[in-house]
């Protein structure tokens, strides 16, 4: 049995950097359920599994343009230290929740901390993996069939 459109699938995996670091695993964040056709994960994961036999494993690899896209330059901003609610416990690296006002609506969105002096710091709102090919190695290990299959 092959998993199609509108199937419930489990997925075991591990997601890798080009540099062979693991970003990702479900060893440690569990299975991954989902059903294809409905958008829960990326389009270019989906369609990987799309096809797979239950117990298949497939490794896999998603430029940057199938995966979070390229690093945008444009979202990269310096803002002024003292506008931040707890200024003097931050750190490159640190991934805060900044509100953001867009075509009128207030979004919550996070920000990576890639820069920081007394004054400023410099925020990137680029996904974190942005710019970067993922290879994932990929276990099938259920197919719930869709109603009506």
């Amino acid at each position: 049995m092959k998993a199609e459109n509108g199937d419930e699938v489990v997925v075991r995996y591990d997601g890798l950097l080009d540099t062979g670091e693991v970003f990702e695993s479900s060893e440690s964040s569990g299975p991954l359920e989902f059903v294809l056709g409905q958008g829960g994960v990326l389009p270019a994961f989906e369609a990987q599994v799309l096809g797979m036999r239950e117990g298949e494993r497939k490794t896999f690899c998603l430029p940057p343009e199938k995966a979070h896209g390229e690093s945008d330059p444009a979202l990269i901003h310096e803002i002024e230290r003292a506008v931040l609610p707890h200024p003097e416990g931050l750190a490159v690296g640190t991934v805060l929740g900044l509100t953001v006002t867009r075509e009128g609506k207030q979004h919550q969105v996070p920000a990576m901390i890639v820069a920081l002096d007394e004054r400023t710091v410099t925020v990137d709102f680029n996904h974190p993996l942005a710019g970067r090919s993922l290879t994932y190695v990929v276990t099938l290990t259920s197919i719930h069939k869709a109603k009506g299959q």
